[in-house]
């Protein structure tokens, strides 16, 4: 698989939905995720994202507005000791109650579908990046309706072992735009990633599309010490 460049990929689909990225710095040195949403309804547009602990939730700009918070607020990244939970649903408290309690990324999505938004169905991502003493893998899953069919849940994962320097994988709900919306297909696209936060953050949120984009959240792990940096931006400030 060659690489994308992620700018193009963002500045041409309109409508990607929510999506993750997750790699390695350049150098080496540094374990790399974010997290995007996206709205097309006024329910959706009226979020932002706030720190929590060491994780994040979305959270309703304005409370008036707010119609329905059952698949828009949530909280997309938790930690769990040396584990970084990032997803586009509430299935991030799935994942981390269970793997508190032993059981693996994988099992724990096991207990989850996609999202019961019919006639979009949307795909559940999801990703867990582990650090610890200088080592880095992560994973990544979709759990998705077979070709718009919900009575059959089909569910992907994708495992990265010793996560290579400059290298990421981006997973999104949507191919693009449509109604029904339709599925993303395949497997994490091969991308990327820079050594510069800011820079990473500011081309990402640049190519975003104007009116659909929300929020954006990256983070930067120090691969040895576990010591973070996190940028957030809220197009509801």
């Amino acid at each position: 698989m060659k690489p994308i460049s992620l700018e193009q990929e963002l500045r041409g689909n309109s409508y990607p939905g929510r999506g993750i990225i997750i790699g390695r710095s350049a150098d080496g040195t540094k374990a790399v995720t974010a997290y995007f949403i996206m709205g097309r309804s006024e329910n959706s547009r009226n979020r932002v994202f706030v720190e929590d602990g060491q994780g994040i939730r979305t959270q309703a700009f304005d409370p008036s507005k707010l119609v329905d918070p059952s698949l828009i607020i949530y909280a997309p990244v938790r930690v769990l000791g040396n584990k970084t939970i990032v997803t586009n649903g509430d299935q991030t408290d799935t994942i981390y109650d269970l793997m508190d309690k032993q059981m693996t990324f994988e099992q724990a999505l096991r207990t989850r579908e996609f999202e019961p938004d019919a006639p979009n169905y949307t795909p559940r991502i999801s990703g867990i990046m582990h650090v610890e003493a200088g080592k880095y893998n992560y994973a990544m899953s979709i759990l998705k309706s077979n070709n718009g069919d919900p009575s059959s849940c089909l569910r992907y994962t994708f495992a990265y072992s010793n996560a290579k320097a400059g290298e990421g994988r981006f997973i999104h709900t949507y191919q693009g735009d449509g109604n029904p919306l339709p599925s993303f297909e395949g497997e994490p696209k091969l991308v990327e990633i820079p050594n510069d936060l800011d820079e990473f953050t500011n081309m990402l949120w640049t190519n975003l599309n104007e009116d659909n984009k929300v929020s954006l959240f990256v983070r930067f792990i120090d691969i040895e010490t576990g010591k973070y940096e996190t940028r957030i931006i809220n197009k509801n400030i």
